[in-house]
């Protein structure tokens, strides 16, 4: 009998976060480095491999410079997200989509889903044979600074506010469980300067990178709040600036159907 993934963040605070994201992505000036960055990525990726799809899945990505790039190759492409538009995609349920896709490209948000083994294998069913997945969020060391100023700010009792984060060896093992041909993981960090913790979390936030654990903890406190501030204003720089890393995790892989042996 199959085990139920234990439930790590919650469906509703997620929905919320990525609605709040969508609204402050209409302001001039909005953040939007991190997506940015794995656009770029996943195009090299595929001039590299010297793929060219023509019939391309993406997910999650919010600024539509990744469809935009596909299209004016000619590729068919059609974007999901997991709340925004018209059809929301549930990544943890099977694809309802009838024919096989040649590339899928998932970008920002397989970290905050609870059944991620569940949601891989229900793109590597959405592959058409030969076709190519690219799943880029962030991973494992990302908002070390952050993580340090909650703790301090907590002092002796720590709340959970930082999710838990895959790592390229836990990766690698997820893709060849859930039936990726060829598995590569592979990452890579951004680093940001921020000259106040208000500005840290105003980037988070029109990103979707806000807390959307199950059990989030309680909100800070005036006190704690000083201690953060206190926190922060103790890391920086003699620019008076902060650098916190984003640590990009990105696994790819391919559908290649078995050949039968031969005698």
């Amino acid at each position: 009998m199959a085990s139920t993934p234990p439930t790590i963040f919650a469906p509703k605070r997620r929905n919320v976060l990525r609605r709040r994201m969508a609204r402050l992505q209409q302001l001039p000036d909005a953040a939007r480095y991190v997506a940015d960055d794995m656009v770029e990525d996943v195009l090299d990726r595929l001039s590299f491999l010297r793929h060219e799809p023509q019939n391309a899945l993406i997910v999650g990505e919010h600024t539509g410079a990744l469809a935009s790039a596909l299209r004016a190759t000619g590729c068919t492409v059609e974007v999901r997200d997991p709340v925004l538009g018209e059809v929301p995609l549930n990544e943890e349920a099977p694809y309802p989509f009838t024919q096989g896709f040649d590339f899928i490209a998932s970008l920002g948000t397989l970290d905050t889903v609870n059944d991620l083994p569940g949601a891989l294998v229900h793109l590597r069913r959405a592959l058409a044979d030969g076709g190519l997945m690219i799943a880029s969020f962030m991973g494992a060391g990302s908002l070390p600074a952050l993580r340090e100023i909650m703790l301090e700010a907590d002092a002796d009792r720590p709340s959970p506010r930082i999710h838990p984060q895959v790592d390229g060896r836990a990766g690698g093992q997820l893709l060849q469980r859930c039936g990726f041909a060829d598995p590569v993981t592979d990452s890579h960090h951004i680093d940001v300067r921020f000259r106040s913790l208000k500005g840290m979390v105003a980037d988070l936030r029109a990103q979707g990178m806000g807390n959307c654990l199950a059990r989030p903890g309680a909100p800070l406190g005036k006190a704690a709040l000083g201690r953060a501030q206190a926190a922060f204003t103790a890391r920086a720089d003699a620019d008076g600036k902060v650098t916190e890393r984003f640590e990009i995790l990105t696994l790819s892989g391919w559908a290649k159907a078995l050949r039968p042996p031969k005698f």
